[in-house]
């Protein structure tokens, strides 16, 4: 068993941070606290929903959480966050073929909604998934930040913290294009593609839990700006300051840059 020793624990405005040694102390961490609020959700209304966020920081998060066997999967509808316009869900980069191989089609949970980024009708595939998210209130979302510091595919340049619309097309920057590539989702940048379908910064926040998975080096400089810099949309994730309950998990190397010796634990 990983141990769970947390390295550090500290708030930054309402943002609770926890450190932790290795990248699978930070995931197990994760499913741990997102099974008790799941658990929370179903024991004072029946069922939970939630969001799950894909790619290569969520490995550790998603194995853990369908080990754990006090989850009632069937009580449980999932959402995602974000897939490519015009790409197919049997594409290996498809969020939605990276949710079904890596947990979905293990646990069953009673109901999954994908975005289908393939459809004809974008518009309509939009209306279709901004009415589920509004008749599903969700309970937790389980996000990453991305190298740019997006959540979703709010990348800086098209983020916006008072977006009207829970989902909407977004144009892909070069850094969040360039990220796909060096995580070894597409050979080349030319094959990454330009557009996804996305929820909006505001369709997070509503969340009443978020969990934000943020490990690897890579990171270090958007979770930093994350915590301190300006709360604004030149990193997205900086919002998260703002949320009354979100805890951001890191291992050593994603910490490696937020000045540690200057903050006192806190529980």
């Amino acid at each position: 068993m990983e141990r769970l020793d947390v390295l550090k624990s500290f708030k930054v405005d309402s943002i609770r941070v926890k450190i932790y040694e290795t990248i699978l102390s930070v995931g197990q961490a994760a499913a741990n606290f997102v099974t008790s609020r799941i658990n929370k959700a179903i024991d004072e209304k029946g069922k939970a929903t939630i969001i799950l966020a894909t790619g290569a920081s969520q490995f550790t998060f998603l194995d853990a959480l369908k080990r754990d066997n006090s989850i009632d999967w069937a009580k449980i509808t999932v959402f995602h966050l974000d897939e490519y316009v015009g790409l197919s869900e049997n594409h290996p980069a498809s969020f939605r073929r990276y949710l079904r191989e890596r947990i979905l089609d293990e646990v069953k949970p009673g109901e999954f909604y994908f975005l289908n980024g393939d459809v004809n009708d974008i518009e309509t595939e939009i209306a279709r998934y901004e009415n589920l998210l509004k008749t599903n209130p969700i309970d937790v979302a389980c996000i990453g930040i991305g190298e740019n510091g997006h959540i979703a595919f709010n990348d800086p340049p098209i983020a916006d913290f008072n977006d009207t619309k829970l989902v909407k097309v977004v144009e892909l920057d070069q850094v969040s294009r360039m990220q796909q590539v060096g995580e070894g989702w597409f050979a080349t940048i030319d094959d990454v593609p330009k557009q996804a379908l996305s929820l909006t910064i505001p369709a997070i926040m509503n969340a009443k839990t978020i969990s934000c998975v943020v490990p690897e080096e890579r990171k270090a400089e958007p979770v930093y700006k994350t915590l301190y810099g300006p709360i604004c949309t030149d990193c997205p994730a900086s919002i998260l300051r703002k949320h009354p309950d979100t805890i951001l998990f890191l291992d050593r190397y994603s910490a490696s840059k937020l000045p540690l010796d200057e903050i006192p634990n806190s529980h």
